[in-house]
């Protein structure tokens, strides 16, 4: 080959490795210039290329003497193992050799992002990717500011839920639950709705409060309402207030289940009260209370307003109308241990209560006597011969409470079924004929001869 080939030739290779040298000062220097740590792996795991943002990482955390083992040729896993015990990696327990393995191990499934917490404080994000020979490539970000403000967050956030917790205790669950999810505003307003209104008080809770010490009182009372407003939450009551002794409850607001599913719900949890309270005397009377708190209770349902009153800086969400001061005047006519109820409320839950009549009731502000009924139980809980029938049907209207009957009643009875069965099969001969009476019988007792 002539001279002058050969000549041509070795200055295109030097050209080519001029070009290649500066290539590579060009990428050193953008590496070098990068704020992240940068690092490049061969496929034995050793360090090819790294910049001093990534060495002064170990500088910061455990000095430079172990920053000086992170050169190019130095094998990952043995500056790591040096970093570890020299206490770089506070967060990563176990011996030097468990260490080492699993950085081994992760080491096989290189990680688009990994959070790591440095003995100086601070906290960088690793990405790893692999390279095209074996080896691979790790950028390191702080994020030690990202760190901290996440923590000044959750802290303000753990903050603030402390707060509402201790908020929520002032509100009912179903009012707090509407304003923090935003169902609700937090401003003056109200409406009408039908809602069936609870109180509850302590009888003769004067005389109660003169023979005992603050202290003691305060206790009693506060076991007394965080057992009933526990049952109250149970069955999904709105609870108003307190008002001393007093406890004021209403179904409907700001959830309900309808107008009847309400009232009936809410006469079981008088039920479940006035049971609890059956239990609490026995507690607190062997606790040394010879008195202890007997409680009466008043039902009814009717259109009242709702909302939040008061001004726009200090309101309360609470409920007015007459139907509330008839549900007052209810539990004030009730003896200890009672539940009485109105007609609008013993409407919606006669089939599945049994109540017994109390009679009318004069209320001040009423036109007329407010009729009255007294809750025994569920009809479920009572035996076949106690529980009373109802049929009301567009032909047929019988309400049958047998158990309750005087002998003279039960005798008048009698005669009205025997005159009913009578015309009853002197109608239509197709219709299906009763064989026998004797069912009549057996609801009275002493039995009662109806032929």
């Amino acid at each position: 080959m002539p001279q002058n080939d050969h000549s041509g030739l070795l200055a295109e290779v030097e050209r080519l490795k001029g070009e290649l040298e500066t290539a590579r000062r060009q990428f050193t220097d953008a590496v070098m210039s990068v704020r992240e740590g940068f690092i490049v792996f061969d496929k034995e795991q050793r360090i090819v290329l790294c910049n001093d943002t990534y060495r002064q990482f170990y500088v910061d955390a455990v000095g430079q003497e172990i920053a000086d083992l992170v050169v190019p040729g130095a094998y990952h896993l043995d500056y790591l193992a040096a970093a570890f015990e020299a206490g770089m990696f506070p967060d990563i327990e176990g011996t030097t050799e468990q260490f080492i393995e699993h950085r081994h191990q992760r080491r096989k499934e290189l990680r688009p992002a990994v959070e790591i917490h440095f003995a100086n404080g601070v906290w960088v994000q690793t990405s790893e990717r692999p390279t095209h020979d074996g080896g691979f490539v790790a950028v390191y970000t702080d994020i030690t500011q990202l760190k901290r403000r996440e923590a000044e967050l959750a802290e303000k956030t753990n903050a603030l839920e402390r707060l509402s917790n201790q908020l929520a205790k002032y509100l009912s669950p179903q009012v707090y639950e509407s304003i923090f999810s935003g169902r609700q505003e937090v401003k003056l307003a109200s409406s009408r709705k039908k809602l069936t209104v609870f109180f509850s008080d302590i009888a003769d809770f004067t005389e109660t409060a003169d023979q005992l010490e603050s202290e003691a009182l305060t206790q009693l009372l506060n076991h007394y309402l965080t057992e009933m407003s526990k049952i109250a939450l149970e069955h999904g009551a709105t609870i108003d207030k307190y008002v001393g002794d007093a406890i004021i409850i209403f179904f409907g607001d700001p959830e309900s289940r309808g107008i009847r599913e309400d009232a009936l719900v809410c006469v079981g949890m008088a039920i479940t009260m006035r049971d609890r309270m059956v239990a609490l005397q026995r507690y607190w009377r062997e606790g040394g209370v010879e008195k202890p708190l007997r409680c009466r209770m008043g039902i009814h349902t009717d259109f009242c307003t709702v909302g939040n009153f008061g001004s726009d800086d200090r309101m309360d969400y609470t409920i007015i109308g007459g139907g509330v001061n008839l549900a007052s005047r209810l539990e004030g006519a009730a003896t200890p241990g009672e539940i009485i109820i109105s007609y609008e409320s013993y409407a919606h839950i006669k089939d599945r209560i049994y109540c017994e009549e109390a009679g009318r009731f004069e209320v001040k502000g009423m036109a007329y006597p407010v009729a009255t009924y007294r809750v025994m139980d569920f009809l479920d809980h009572m035996d076949t011969a106690h529980r009373p029938i109802r049929a009301d049907l567009p032909h047929l209207q019988l309400n049958l409470e047998a158990a309750a009957m005087s002998d003279e009643e039960q005798r008048a009875a009698a005669e009205i079924l025997s005159k009913a069965l009578k015309t009853y099969r002197a109608t239509d001969r197709s219709r299906p004929r009763l064989q026998s009476i004797d069912p009549f019988a057996a609801w009275f007792s002493p039995p009662i001869d109806l032929r």
